[in-house]
């Protein structure tokens, strides 16, 4: 009988992990790093609940650190098996797993500089070298591609339509004359928006592993493209310069995108627009080649000539150098930097420079879980502790909601209506404990199916 445990992603956005054990294998369902709250993050450095070598295979919904990020640790701490992923989130990781280590190293690097750390010396949680490791465990797959790892074990990945190459992991398992498909979620992706495709429909599901990150909350039904277009208008007349902190990996590609069009319409005027983040860089390079998971529009405009995500003055600044010269634009000028969090990397440097500006402006486009800068910006606190300084914020506040990737409630449950028939069981993660609270009553409510918010380390058994 299938036994299914839940080793993170509980009462938090962060650290999705989940082990499925069938047919006398050992599956982990994603290898994300906490985030956000101190006792959160800490629990990157606890040993992993099971030891690494006895899991069998690891599967990844997609690229994003929260997902992925402890993928290096765990094989320094003896996995050896095989990482199946799509295509595309195998190049995403490419990158962002040896960035992830670069910034571990860095972190540590400073701390120790600045001797801010309560560790002596502050040591990284993984190295690049220990990222290089984990990726020569990667072996890809395609959408739709049957992968067997028993002949009664069969995995594939289905279009999720959240960031480039994310999936929901359709797992179908069979013992005796029983017959199971479990499906996780990962992150569901939303309806209509620019450059991918929409998530696929599923059928025949058994048990469903679901994320609730917008559990409790709908997008502003507002343009975000229209509101983009407002804050940037409002950051010109204001004489300052507008930062957005940005994810490098989805977040910042389909920003280029809406700020081309914006121009091309001429709704705003064409500004210098910085792209301050080596990793996301990269990525925008790993988009650019992946045109086959475009959704058709999309296609359509690069046949037609377009570089989508090209606005007339991008401006990719790799270097340290060039990262700094930014700091002599005083107005007319955008800055996309990573993380999307404001949980490292350049972003922090640009936030505290900019923040004591009032004539600057901060845009959030995207989630902000709780305990990081991001969300301690975004509530109007009067100032966010950045490398061991409490830095004054004084410039404009912004957020708009409908760039996020995730699907809200109601596009949820639209999604789950689909279905063909309930799932024996729903099990809701991925959420802050309200918002997995009101989604699993709200799937109860409406289409009365059997909900359960787990909770760490707890298991069960699938029958």
């Amino acid at each position: 009988m299938p036994k299914l445990i839940f080793l993170g992603a509980t009462g938090t956005v962060t650290g999705s992990r989940f082990v499925l054990e069938t047919q006398g294998k050992k599956l982990l369902i994603d290898c994300g790093l906490f985030q956000g709250l101190k006792q959160n993050r800490l629990k990157n450095w606890d040993p992993f609940p099971i030891s690494p070598a006895e899991i069998d295979r690891v599967f990844l919904t997609h690229a994003h650190i929260d997902h992925t990020g402890y993928l290096p640790r765990f094989c320094k701490h003896g996995f050896v098996g095989k990482i199946h992923c799509t295509y595309a989130t195998r190049d995403l990781c490419e990158i962002m797993l040896r960035d992830s280590g670069h910034l571990q190293e860095e972190d540590a690097c400073w701390a120790n500089k600045k001797g801010f750390s309560k560790h002596r010396p502050a040591l990284p949680l993984y190295t690049v070298k220990d990222a290089e490791k984990a990726l020569s465990y990667f072996e890809p797959v395609y959408y739709g591609e049957d992968l067997f790892v028993t002949d009664k074990l069969r995995v594939k990945f289905k279009d999720a339509g959240h960031i480039l190459g994310s999936s929901f992991v359709d797992v179908k398992t069979m013992w005796g004359n029983k017959t199971r498909k479990i499906v996780f979620s990962g992150d569901v992706g939303r309806p209509g928006r620019p450059i991918l495709r929409d998530p696929i429909q599923v059928f025949e599901v058994d048990y469903l592993i679901l994320e609730s990150t917008y559990g409790n909350r709908l997008h502003d039904n507002s343009s975000a493209e229209e509101e983009l277009a407002r804050v940037i208008n409002e950051s010109v007349a204001r004489g300052g310069v507008l930062v957005i902190p940005a994810f490098a990996v989805g977040r910042t590609q389909e920003l280029l995108f809406s700020i081309r069009e914006l121009e091309e319409q001429e709704k705003i005027p064409s500004l210098p627009v910085y792209v301050d983040s080596p990793m996301a860089i990269d990525v925008t390079a790993v988009f650019e080649r992946s045109k086959a998971d475009y959704d058709l529009r999309a296609r359509i405009l690069e046949l037609n000539g377009k570089r989508i995500l090209q606005p007339k003055q991008i401006r990719f600044c790799k270097t340290r150098d060039q990262s700094q010269a930014i700091n002599e634009e005083k107005s007319r000028a955008i800055i996309i930097s990573a993380s999307g969090m404001v949980t490292g990397g350049r972003i922090l440097h640009h936030l505290a420079y900019r923040l004591p500006n009032p004539n600057d402006t901060v845009l959030f486009i995207g989630y902000q879980g709780e305990g990081t800068r991001g969300r301690t910006i975004l509530e109007g606190n009067p100032s966010v502790k950045i490398h061991g300084q409490q830095i004054p914020i004084c410039a404009k506040i912004e957020s708009i909601s409908g760039f996020s990737a995730h699907a809200d409630y109601n596009e949820i449950l639209a999604w789950l209506v689909g279905f063909n028939r309930p799932p024996l069981k729903t099990f809701i993660v991925h959420g802050e404990p309200e918002a997995s609270a009101t989604l699993a009553e709200k799937i109860q409510k409406m289409l009365g199916w059997d909900v359960v918010i787990p909770e760490f380390n707890e298991s069960f058994e699938l029958d």
